[in-house]
């Protein structure tokens, strides 16, 4: 005959409290060691320069999220943040020819920061990185890849690219008569200070 097999009842609770406290120890170290790091004033601005203008304009109110675990970076920016020094170029950047901001309210990035691993969040240094992903402006949205840097100072940590891109891949064409005023490529200059979130 075989014995019966007694089920200890104990055994069971046992064996859930030890799953369960594995699960909480994963959480708690995917909460340690997964870090975002956010800022809501980044600065973005943009040049163009042709021989009859140089455009230049500036963004300080850019929101920007890095999880320094997954290389996750995701960029905000309002179209209308962005000022000129002159009220008319403003103008002009804000109309149906342009940016069509009214239409298009903001502009974004959405990527990844692709070798994360090479940057020591606990050390500081300046770190060279390459960031991939997608660029949103108006109603366009393409893949890009640029170089760049991440900066950890005194436990801030500051992310800084310069990029160029073409302005009619994102349908920003402009007024005709202005045309030979607006450079073709027009380049963009992030730098962003973070804050643990």
């Amino acid at each position: 005959m075989q014995a019966l097999q007694i089920i200890n009842p104990s055994n069971k609770k046992i064996k859930m409290k030890k799953i369960i406290s594995a699960c909480c120890f994963i959480f708690f170290a995917a909460t340690v060691f997964s870090q975002n790091y956010i800022t809501r004033n980044g600065n973005i601005s943009f040049y163009s320069h042709t021989p009859l203008e140089e455009v230049k304009a500036q963004n300080n109110e850019v929101v920007s999220v890095l999880n320094s675990s997954t290389g996750d970076l995701q960029f905000k920016a309002a179209v209308k943040s962005f000022h000129f020094v002159k009220t008319a170029m403003e103008d002009h950047f804000n109309n149906d020819d342009y940016m069509a901001s009214e239409k298009y309210p903001k502009a974004g990035f959405e990527g990844k920061v692709t070798n994360i691993s090479a940057v020591d969040f606990s050390k500081d240094g300046t770190y060279n990185v390459t960031v991939s992903g997608n660029l949103t402006i108006r109603d366009v949205t393409k893949p890009i890849t640029t170089k760049g840097t991440i900066t950890v100072q005194g436990g801030k940590v500051t992310a800084n690219a310069v990029f160029n891109i073409k302005r009619k891949d994102y349908n920003v064409i402009g007024e005709s008569f202005v045309q030979k005023k607006i450079s073709e490529d027009i380049q963009i200059t992030v730098n962003c200070q973070y804050d643990k979130q």
